[in-house]
Order: C-alpha cells, then sequence, then structure tokens
C-alpha cells in the first residue's frame, strides 16, 4: 500500500530560502526561491515513494499552551524575513494547485498535525512518512510511521542507534538533553549519553525522578530532585498533541496544473519539465 507523505511545510520553506539564492525571481521580479526549492524537493519525494496523496501542515510558530507553561519556549527565534513572508503566503495555494492538501490549525504546530496525521494513517491500516528536519517528530516512528530527513528514512531502529532510546522516549529524552532550537535548556549537567543512560536505566522520566535518591553521581541526583516539575513541563513541551484529523482521500499530483501555475509565476524551468513529465 503506498504510503502517505505528510510534509513539514513551514521547514521546507525555510530551508529552500536558505538555501538557494535570493536572485532567484518570478515573474514579478520577486524572489522565488523559497517556492522553487519546496517544489523541487516534493517532487523528488513523490517520485521517490510514490505517495497515496500528499498532506503539507502549516500551523502557529508556537503554540499558545507552550507558550504560557514556558514563555521562553521558541523565543529566541527570529522573524520571519518579508522575501519569505510574501513565498509563505503563496505557498498553500500553489501546492493545492498540485492536488496536495493543505492543513492549518489555529492552536497546534505543523509538528503536532503531523504526529495526528501519521498516527491516525497508521490506526486505519495505512504507513505513513513524515518529511521534515525535526527530529522531535522521531517520537512519531513506529511499525507504520517513519521519517525522512536529509533524504535518509528513519525507522525505530535508526532512532535507537543514535540515541540510544526508543522513540516512545523522545520527550523524556528532549526533557534531559535539552533542544536548543526549541529554547529548552533541559536538565543542568546532563547531555545526550547522560540523559540515554538514565532513561536505559529506569525507562521513563518520571521513573527516574521516583529513583532519583539512588543516583551514584552527585550531578544527576541533584538535577532529578530539584528539577523535576521543571523537566515534567519540559517534557510536556516536547510531547506532540493528538488532534482530530481526517485523512485525504488518494490523489495523484496533478503535473499540469502544477506546471501551469508555476508558469504563471515565472518559474518556466520547472514549468517545462512538468509539462514533459
Amino acid at each position: 500500500m503506498p504510503p502517505l507523505l505528510l510534509v513539514d511545510a513551514p521547514h521546507l520553506l525555510f530551508r529552500s530560502f536558505y538555501a538557494l539564492p535570493d536572485s532567484i525571481k518570478g515573474a514579478d521580479g520577486r524572489p522565488v526561491n523559497a517556492l522553487l526549492g519546496s517544489l523541487n524537493l516534493l517532487l523528488q519525494a513523490i517520485d521517490e515513494y510514490e505517495p497515496r496523496a500528499v498532506v503539507l501542515c502549516f500551523g502557529p510558530e508556537s503554540a499558545t499552551y507552550r507558550i504560557e507553561a514556558y514563555p521562553a519556549y521558541h523565543a529566541h527565534r527570529p522573524p520571519v524575513p518579508d522575501a519569505l513572508a510574501e513565498q509563505w503566503g503563496l505557498a498553500p495555494q500553489l501546492y493545492e494547485t498540485f492536488g496536495w492538501t493543505v492543513m492549518d490549525h489555529d492552536e497546534v504546530e505543523a509538528d503536532d498535525l503531523l504526529h495526528s496525521l501519521a498516527h491516525a494513517e497508521e490506526a486505519n491500516g495505512g504507513t505513513a512518512l513524515i518529511f521534515t528536519g525535526d527530529r522531535d517528530l522521531f517520537q512519531c516512528v513506529g511499525p507504520g510511521v517513519r521519517v525522512i530527513m536529509r533524504g535518509e528514512v528513519v525507522d525505530a531502529g535508526e532512532v535507537e542507534r543514535r540515541y540510544g532510546i526508543p522513540p516512545a522516549l523522545v520527550p523524556d529524552f528532549i526533557a534531559l538533553r535539552g533542544d536548543p532550537s526549541d529554547g529548552i535548556p533541559g536538565a543542568k549537567g546532563i547531555g545526550e549519553k547522560t540523559a540515554a543512560d538514565i532513561l536505559r536505566r529506569h525507562g521513563s522520566l518520571e521513573a527516574a525522578i521516583a529513583g532519583a535518591v539512588r543516583e551514584s553521581r552527585a550531578t544527576v541526583r541533584r538535577a532529578l530532585i530539584e528539577q523535576a516539575d521543571e523537566l515534567r513541563m519540559f517534557r510536556d513541551l516536547a510531547l506532540l498533541r493528538d488532534v482530530e484529523v481526517e485523512l485525504p482521500a488518494d490523489r495523484a499530483t496533478d503535473c499540469d496544473a502544477g506546471a501551469e501555475a508555476v508558469r504563471a509565476l515565472g518559474m518556466a524551468r520547472l514549468a517545462e519539465r512538468l509539462s514533459a513529465g
């Protein structure tokens, strides 16, 4: 059964905007580097994995409940550059022209939508591929869910090889190790190897906190005892939320309609490739 391809749209747009020069301009003389780059990456993935349908997920930069719990969450991230913001506004309609589904949400982030769709597809007997650059989504990996990151398909065995813990413990791991990209500092004095060791021995963050007094290392014992509530909050920040989603019907990519849309935006070479099949 072909997989459902779930795409972290903000990641693709940011990645493409900074990877390609803004000298790539459209018919109106404005940059289209983010749009062109994201389309090229998507079309390449579609050619390789032949999905049954494609869903691109958007959402707020920071979910309100996460900011309320921890104001420093995502606080260090700079605003979206104007040249990217313009392309961002054009992206949803452009993606839909290709026959792809675009999903957005007012309350949860794109990651939460990706997580919810992946598990809904798995529960429905299908498989899902999550195209992202965010390692938080490793927590979604399971028998029917894998992550595409930098051209590599990451399964449960690869998550464990990289971090020494199974996918289900990724939120616990983030809480202990921290995640600079999200502004989560983690436990004081605990790095990646120590975090993995703690979780392998105890099985979860909560069990590690319960057994903290028996830790032989003073730095670990102190962090688990003194930061217990804070670490629980960090785990909750990292834990992706389930929201109600509707799975799309099978739908092939409409290259003809896509070619017309990108030609109108001044991406002539891409239009020619799409028209040529």
